[in-house]
């Protein structure tokens, strides 16, 4: 191999897919959680188990065959995180055959479609909800921070929290994105630019608590912005893993730093929350956040996130293969 990556529709026979309990046909998936799926298509190393690999880290379709006695043919399920996409042919593909343990039950509440729009993107913004809230953050409290608040994390965030009632602020970079973000909810946008200081300065702001997707400067002020006793859940390092701080924030505010992680979390929990995400957490216009392609337009979807160019989530429609 020559060390490049090509990206191309191929066709291949069910039986070349590895051992698992579930084969499912596949109906939607999504694109844009964090930029793992578009890493995964132009061979980012250390992402994808190994190449060739259909990625797609969320899928939602029909059990077409079934050795588990938890689920039959022909019941809708949900998959999303895991090594999906990953170790495993994933959603961008009209099948797939998974371990039954990662696959959900479709809740009561919403589509097949309205589940990938919301996948792993809307699934993590409700895991960093509900451990803030675990941490004590209140709607009766102070203003809640959500960083790169277009992407798909961050505006599935902003969306749950509005309804719930807190008051958003909306950290962003594409400071022409303001009115999309105020259809969420949000009451106010701050650029990014104010969001990355690592200078030792105190700051004015204090939210009463941040969901992080960004990473490196933006969550160091994050951190030292945040109120007394306030809680900051980091999810991504979209702009840098590295986290340039000192421990003041922790130990003369009680400032708690929470860590979020949709890949390997509970079985239990997921069930949990996707209860909540097609209940009292589903957003009022959530086919709003989402627009929609084919496997043939993923390509081009593919460069476009990778260039930063997207808003929102990305559903892929492989009804129309």
């Amino acid at each position: 191999m020559d060390g490049t990556f090509a990206r191309e529709i191929l066709t291949r026979d069910v039986s070349e897919l590895p051992p698992g309990d579930l084969l499912i046909h596949v109906s939607w998936s999504s694109l844009n959680f964090n930029y793992k799926d578009a890493l995964v298509a132009v061979g980012r190393r250390g992402v994808a188990r190994g190449y060739p690999i259909t990625p797609g880290i969320d899928a939602a379709g029909v059990v077409e065959e079934s050795s588990s006695g938890d689920y039959a043919p022909g019941e809708n399920v949900i998959v999303c995180g895991r090594d999906l996409g990953i170790s495993v042919p994933g959603g961008f593909g009209q099948y797939s055959r998974i371990p039954a343990a990662w696959a959900l039950k479709q809740p009561a509440g919403i589509t097949l479609r309205e589940s990938m729009v919301i996948g792993t993107a809307g699934f993590a913004a409700a895991l960093s909800i509900k451990a803030l809230q675990e941490h004590g953050l209140s709607p009766q409290g102070r203003e809640v921070l959500v960083t790169g608040a277009t992407g798909g994390v961050g505006s599935f965030a902003v969306a749950i929290l509005s309804k719930l009632g807190y008051r958003v602020a909306a950290g962003t970079g594409k400071t022409d994105q303001e009115r999309f973000l105020t259809s969420l909810g949000a009451k106010e946008t701050i650029p990014r630019v104010q969001l990355d200081d690592t200078s030792a300065r105190r700051f004015s702001r204090k939210d009463e608590g941040v969901i992080d997707t960004v990473g490196g400067g933006v969550l160091s002020t994050a951190i030292r912005s945040t109120a007394y006793s306030g809680s900051v859940a980091a999810f991504g390092n979209a702009a840098s893993p590295d986290l340039p701080l000192t421990v003041f924030p922790f130990i003369l505010r009680g400032v708690r730093l929470l860590g979020i992680d949709s890949a390997r979390c509970p079985t239990a929990v997921r069930q949990e929350l996707w209860e909540r995400l097609a209940g009292s957490w589903k957003p009022a216009r959530l086919d709003d956040m989402a627009s929609e392609c084919s496997l043939e337009e993923l390509n081009a979807r593919i460069d476009q996130i990778l260039q930063g160019r997207i808003t929102g989530r990305v559903v892929v429609n492989l009804q129309r293969c």
